[in-house]
């Protein structure tokens, strides 16, 4: 079984201090085999930003998957938005845009949805599809496959189109034949799991998709600050919700999703 903690949103710049130390000690007991954090490690793609997001992810255990957001491109600096969008993530946090863990059980692959031509929305390209095709096909097949991004490849209800990550018709199709089983994302400030067959109707097929909410950020959009536990083993997958309690002062686990894999479609279990 392979434990991963899932962060998004972490927002540094517009932080909460008040939940770094307790989010930091439940990390350290909750001894994951990986953190993945899905983007928007600052405010405003601000130096200071970036070096306080580095900071703690230092104090976080290892190894790490990180991948940026739209909010990790300058908004303001014209300059530097078009002709080096990401220079201050690469210089400060990582210079990898296309990370990824493999292990006996797992390979969790990012990739860079974040980009210049638009204030918020993401886009994977043609090239991205394609280098994740091959690097998808190389992997043992008895390994769950995670894929990583800041913009999400599906929606829960009542949230707008444009917030899907561009291309994401052509990213499912390349995915549901390359066997990818779990898609992990931010950028909503919103918490939910589901699959990916209402939306995308691919015979066979349908992908665990599991959004986090905003880990450390005040911007929460109506809820409250929370990030998820994910426990992999074989055909199942397990989706531990924590969320922060203003009374207790710390984050408690609030919900817990079971989901079973039945050939290529990954599909709900009775609630625990």
């Amino acid at each position: 079984m392979r434990t991963i903690v899932h962060l998004s949103d972490l927002h540094f710049g517009k932080v909460d201090q008040a939940l770094l130390a307790p989010l930091r000690t439940l990390i350290d007991k909750l001894e994951p085999h990986l953190v993945v954090v899905s983007g928007d490690l600052s405010q405003r793609a601000r130096s200071a930003e970036f070096q306080a997001a580095r900071g703690y992810l230092d104090s976080l255990p290892g190894p790490q998957i990180i991948v940026p957001g739209n909010h990790d491109v300058p908004l303001y600096n014209v300059f530097s938005r078009f002709l080096t969008p990401l220079v201050k993530y690469q210089r400060y946090v990582t210079d990898d845009l296309s990370p990824e863990y493999v292990d006996d059980e797992i390979a969790v692959l990012g990739i860079n949805t974040a980009r210049s031509l638009t204030f918020k929305d993401g886009r994977i390209s043609h090239e991205q599809i394609d280098a994740l095709r091959a690097r998808l096909a190389s992997l043992p097949e008895s390994l769950t496959r995670v894929i990583v991004t800041h913009h999400p490849f599906d929606l829960p209800e009542n949230f707008d189109e444009d917030d899907l990550v561009d291309r994401a018709p052509q990213a499912l199709q390349m995915f549901s034949e390359c066997g990818v089983d779990l898609l992990l994302a931010g950028h909503l400030h919103a918490s939910v799991s589901g699959n990916t067959a209402e939306r995308y109707k691919i015979d066979g097929y349908a992908a665990l998709m599991v959004q986090a909410g905003t880990a450390t950020s005040t911007r929460g959009r109506g809820e409250s600050n929370s990030f998820n536990v994910i426990l992999i083993e074989d055909s199942e997958i397990r989706v531990e919700r924590y969320g922060w309690n203003e009374a207790s002062g710390d984050f408690e686990k609030v919900s817990t999703e079971a989901f079973q894999r039945t050939g290529g479609v990954w599909a709900s279990m009775r609630p625990l």
